[in-house]
């Protein structure tokens, strides 16, 4: 493997060449790739539901056509479709730059995109970019979004499968003392995960078989909320402005500069319309601070990725 140039200036993010090392089966729905590479020495470690890029190679010309340089993305923007390479968004799960490796653990949604296909057939040597935060950038690299506000001192963590390895990562990072709940919504039951939480926090893992998206994600975020706020009968809160899941963004993530309300912080993500659903409830059905609050939605239902 040859090693991609570090770039004069220390951007926030680069270009790692990586290949896979290990694929690891966790569940039936879950996989964990082992990325290695000559520099992701160079990978800084930073914890958290750090987000990366996965850029997988065409089947006829591999990486031939990936722009570099710090305008890249607006020149794989002007690509043609057929040159284009498919670029999909990620939580690492671990980073050990000693070893020159990272852990991506994914969701196999079968054959239909062209990264769940690459990640279906991954095995060791398969090629692979990924764009991650550099170690050698001063200052913060960004792509987190879990930024509880000083004098947290309540959490609550939600989301369906495509969340699981950001919630399982903050998990891991949170101080001994952190208390709180996570409530986990996967595929079915053998998809519950060993991970690691601080003793304080209740984890709880809720299988869908084969129910829809949020029919118990909901009740359960619901339940956990009034079991750490202690009252969710509070008056109406702040009247939210709707979001078009189908048409627009749903993403809302506090920077953390402010001081929370009440001690509580909540972290969301998931599927779009179940992450409104439960931002309505804890915004304005429960009085919840805005400024609290990340809700994330990952992906929508019935509608492909780009």
């Amino acid at each position: 493997m040859t090693q991609t140039a570090v770039p004069t200036v220390a951007t926030p993010f680069r270009f790692f060449e990586a290949e896979v090392a290990r694929v690891t089966r966790l569940s039936p729905n879950f996989v964990r790739v082992t990325f290695t590479g000559a520099d992701l020495d160079r990978f800084a470690d930073n914890g958290f539901d750090q987000r990366i890029k996965l850029i997988p190679p065409l089947d006829d010309s591999g990486f031939a056509h990936l722009p570099e340089g710090l305008d890249w993305y607006t020149q794989w923007r002007c690509l043609p479709d057929e040159q284009r390479n498919p670029i999909r968004t990620y939580t690492v799960r671990a980073v050990r730059r000693e070893l020159r490796e990272v852990d991506v653990d994914m969701v196999l949604h079968g054959v239909s995109g062209p990264a769940s296909r690459w990640a279906v057939n991954a095995r060791p040597g398969s090629q692979a970019r990924l764009m991650g935060p550099n170690a050698d950038f001063a200052g913060t690299s960004g792509g987190i979004d879990f930024h509880p506000p000083a004098g947290t001192r309540r959490i609550l963590l939600g989301g369906d499968e495509t969340a699981v390895p950001a919630i399982a990562s903050i998990l891991s990072k949170l101080p001994a003392d952190a208390c709180g709940e996570a409530v986990l919504e996967v595929p079915e039951g053998a998809d519950r995960l060993a991970i690691t939480a601080p003793a304080g926090f209740r984890v709880t893992w809720l299988a869908r078989d084969g129910a829809a998206h949020g029919t118990h994600l909901i009740p359960e975020v619901e339940a956990a909320a009034q079991r750490l706020l202690g009252d969710c009968t509070k008056p109406v809160g702040a009247v939210l402005e709707d979001v078009d899941v189908d048409n627009d963004i749903l993403w809302e993530v506090p920077d953390g500069t402010e001081t929370t309300i009440d001690g509580f912080y909540a972290w969301l993500a998931g599927e779009a319309a179940v992450i409104k659903s439960l931002r309505r409830h804890l915004v304005t059905g429960c009085g919840v601070d805005r400024r609290a609050v990340a809700f994330m939605g990952y992906w929508r239902l019935g509608k492909a990725e780009c």
